[in-house]
């Protein structure tokens, strides 16, 4: 060691000593970093010098393979390198959107949103997705130098054409009218700020079925709005792109290949979440998804979403979370806070301590952070009668229902209600999801003029049937199981065939009976009833293709349930077994085992 680096040392160590005392142990550490930051004076630098003639395709080669082998650069680091050589202006317009992004716009249109601060890496993946539907960036580098991807060979034209569709999809991404618009999809989808999105993928790669769906398919804007929001809380809640996000994607963008229309384009997607969101999904999956402790899980935001969906007020409030969510409000305390519905310090004391067991998701609730400052550590029995002493019986209710709350449930062990509200979560999270379904049925469907009467005077056919009633057996007068799962088993064979019509309030030989002997309080609850035992018993999806309302028919009000034909098999639930039913001429039959697969590889084959 040289004189002049153990007087920098000393005098390091003095100056040090003035301001604290230093044990012989940290002098050692100390004499050993300051010889490491002389030593990187003598460090060895090589430096590269091109010759003033290299064209530019050499320039960005060179900084690749330097790149590549020092720290790791993903590929669209390497494709912005190449915006940089031959679309300079474009690389500019992405850094330049998302530093707009940061900041909010002061009366001027501007890319900010609570949602996302895009980087320009992020911004190329959805030009690339939309210019050459891949989300894959391993070949795009490739395919912008103009390589062709069969014969290996590089062409300056074909490289010119690549970045002229990459300009075109990047002047439709940074657009910011499709930007905000999208947006407000995900406002539509219940999801209110960037806190309640666990992953940007899944926002960055709806935003490219969105901008795809615009400007390629010209679906409506309505339409594709509600397809969009539907897309987005699939995805959410499923944690489609999570994994491998960009295989997840590669598949979801393959599907689109054959879709040459804007009905076809919608389609497509609903089929997606039709077959990702099984009834298997909300009854096992999603309280399996839900046991978790994790304050950014996809399925406590989807929660959070659904009950903004379902205009739920905070838990023992009258202000809706929707409201107390709104990102543009800042306060030193945020308005709503997750409150512990077993508290900690009631937990201790039954020896439950661990944190993956105290915060639970299935443990907590929105309320306002006055009410969690009140509640404090005390015992549910203790808190929750003057809580519950603010609202009616019927405003009690409609919160247990939407908070998942199971009746009585601060009496209950605390495992046992975890298991409970975890099953009723679920339940409140396919709630939502329904609200943005509800709406999905087509003209032909639910505007298409018809004559109610004359329908009756034709008789039941392979596409009309009668029901005298949805659940009372006119025999005994009373509710009977039976009358639901009858008509269950219609609907599903109207949907597993070409689709028809059912009428609930006509008898077979086509008497008025009217939907009064079902004894609902009104029609709302008639339909509210129907929409839920088939959600239960044949599945959220198969909602998608049904259409209800009511009609008059000599002079007694009935209820009309059409149906399109399902994309997909529908089984109907009977306690533990599984129905398949199809049309056959004016009845319905149920298939056995073997005929139900034959016929499904017929008729959903294609």
């Amino acid at each position: 060691m040289d004189a002049k680096i153990t007087r920098i040392i000393r005098d390091y160590l003095e100056n040090l000593r003035k301001g604290r005392e230093i044990s012989e142990a940290e002098e050692l550490p100390i004499e050993d970093r300051i010889l490491k930051l002389q030593g990187l004076l003598g460090f060895p630098f090589t430096a590269l010098e091109l010759a003033s003639d290299i064209d530019e395709e050499a320039v960005s080669d060179v900084f690749v393979r330097i790149n590549s082998k020092g720290t790791p650069l993903n590929q669209a680091d390497f494709i912005l390198t190449l915006m940089s050589v031959f679309w300079d202006e474009g690389r500019a317009a992405l850094e330049g959107f998302c530093r707009e992004s940061r900041k909010p716009s002061k009366g001027k249109a501007s890319p900010f949103n609570h949602f996302i601060e895009p980087s320009p890496d992020q911004l190329l993946r959805v030009g690339v997705g939309v210019a050459f539907k891949r989300a894959q960036l391993k070949y795009v580098y490739s395919i912008l130098r103009g390589k062709d991807l069969e014969t290996e060979k590089f062409s300056d034209k074909r490289r010119e054409q690549q970045f002229e569709l990459l300009k075109d999809a990047q002047k439709r991404v940074l657009n910011l009218q499709h930007w905000h618009d999208f947006m407000n999809c995900i406002r539509q989808a219940g999801f209110r700020s960037g806190k309640m999105i666990s992953s940007q993928n899944n926002l960055l790669f709806s935003y490219i079925l969105y901008l795809i769906g615009r400007t390629e398919y010209k679906v409506p804007e309505f339409d594709l709005r509600r397809v969009s929001a539907r897309w987005f809380f699939m995805s959410a809640v499923t944690g489609r792109f999570t994994g491998s996000p960009e295989s997840a994607m590669e598949f979801d963008l393959a599907g689109l290949r054959d879709v040459d229309t804007s009905d076809g384009f919608v389609k497509t997607l609903s089929q997606i979440c039709d077959i990702t969101l099984t009834n298997d999904f909300w009854a096992v999956s999603l309280p399996n998804d839900l046991a978790t402790s994790s304050p950014r899980s996809p399925s406590l935001f989807a929660y959070l979403a659904a009950l903004v969906l379902l205009d739920a007020r905070v838990l023992f409030s009258k202000i809706k979370v929707a409201d107390l969510l709104d990102p543009s409000v800042q306060a030193n305390r945020s308005a709503v806070e997750r409150h512990h519905l077993f508290p900690k310090g009631f937990l201790n004391k039954q020896v439950i301590t661990a944190i993956r067991e105290t915060n639970q998701i299935a443990n907590y609730a929105l309320v306002e952070w006055g009410d969690n400052t009140d509640i404090s550590d005390q015992a549910p029995v203790d808190y929750l009668p003057s809580m519950k002493a603010r609202f009616s019986h019927g405003e009690l209710e409609r919160m247990y229902r939407l908070h998942a709350l199971p009746p009585n449930w601060e009496h209950l062990d605390y495992r046992v209600f975890l298991e409970k509200r975890r099953e009723l979560m679920a339940q409140v999270i396919s709630d939502g999801y329904a609200t943005l379904i509800a709406g999905e049925i087509g003209e032909d469907l639910s505007t298409a003029e018809f004559d109610l009467s004359n329908v009756v005077m034709n008789g039941e056919s392979e596409a009309v049937e009668f029901k005298s009633t949805l659940r009372t057996n006119l025999h005994t007068g009373s509710k009977d199981p039976r009358m639901e799962l009858a008509v269950l088993k219609t609907l599903a064979g109207f949907l597993n065939t070409n689709g028809g019509m059912l009428v609930v309030g006509v008898s077979d030989d086509g008497s008025p009976v009217g939907i009064q002997v079902d004894e609902f309080d009104n029609e709302d609850k008639m339909s509210l009833h129907l929409v839920n035992i088939v959600k239960s018993r044949i599945g959220i999806p198969a909602m998608t293709t049904l259409h209800v309302h009511f009609d008059d028919h000599d002079d007694y009000r009935v209820m009309v349930v059409k149906c399109r034909k399902a994309s997909t098999p529908v089984f109907v639930k009977d306690g533990d077994t599984e129905r398949f039913n199809i049309r056959t001429g004016p009845s319905t039959t149920e298939l056995s085992p073997s005929q139900t697969q034959e016929y499904i590889k017929q008729r959903f084959s294609a």
